[in-house]
């Protein structure tokens, strides 16, 4: 059984994380596989949205120890280079909205892969642990970029100090993530949120994702002079003319992502 489940369906790629009796924990196989899918969402123009989760009981335990203990296996700076930071790259890069879906734990790498989504919504039953400190290393695939940024510098470094459990409710609470759904709601709640995502004008969530992109390392002054240039992108779109048009004639508007 692949480690990586795909399915396009409605202009939604679902990505499901499938290695269910390791926690979704990642080895190079399912890394390296989930990095293809991403590549697949990236050059298919019908998928407009991605919807990332995991079976079983966890999003993903972050990496497989085993592997990491194995002689023969990668060692730790490997499986940055060549597993996480190209998953997390990836997600950054494309221009189509990332939604994370986590239904339970989601530790380590599994964790700060998620926050990398530029959405992220839970199961109540979901936790979010940053456990790199219980075994002497440093969080990685992006945890020290994104969280300070999400939650503030002085939660994200206790949290990544200590290895601390967040529930999902904690988890909303403070900014962590978007919204909690319940247990039995939860599939059916990400993934209409995944179904509008992929109705709106996705060249314009794209360009607003290029322009958050850029907020990382622009000054004041140069995320507004970005802001002009990716609004001149988007005021040239198709979606753009039929947003105003729609607005005018008080009628629903049908956007195609162009």
């Amino acid at each position: 059984m692949s480690s990586i489940l795909f399915e396009i369906k409605d202009s939604i790629a679902f990505i499901t994380l499938n290695r269910p009796d390791k926690y979704n924990a990642f080895n190079r196989e399912m890394a390296l596989l989930l990095q293809d899918k991403l590549a697949e969402c990236r050059g298919n123009k019908s998928i407009r949205c991605v919807h990332i989760t995991g079976t079983g009981k966890a999003f993903s335990a972050g990496q497989d120890l085993d592997e990491v203990v194995d002689p023969n296996g990668p060692v730790i700076t490997k499986i940055l280079a060549e597993h996480y930071n190209p998953i997390v790259k990836a997600i950054r890069r494309l221009e189509k909205p990332v939604v994370a879906a986590v239904n339970g734990v989601a530790a380590g790498a599994g964790a700060n892969i998620a926050f990398a989504c530029d959405i992220v919504v839970a199961a109540s039953s979901a936790s979010f642990i940053q456990a790199f400190s219980k075994i002497g290393l440093i969080p990685d695939s992006g945890g020290t970029f994104f969280l300070p940024r999400l939650i503030g510098w002085q939660r994200a470094s206790a949290l990544m100090m200590t290895g601390d459990k967040v529930s999902a409710a904690e988890a909303q609470q403070m900014g962590m993530i978007y919204k909690v759904f319940e247990a039995d709601n939860f599939v059916a709640e990400s993934q209409k949120l995944a179904t509008t995502l992929a109705a709106m004008p996705t060249r314009g969530l794209a360009l607003t994702k290029r322009a958050l992109n850029q907020s990382f390392i622009n000054n004041f002054e140069d995320q507004l002079h970005d802001e002009e240039l990716l609004q001149e992108q988007a005021g040239r779109t198709k979606d753009y003319k039929e947003g105003v048009q729609a607005f005018l004639e008080k009628r629903t508007p049908n956007f195609t992502g162009e």
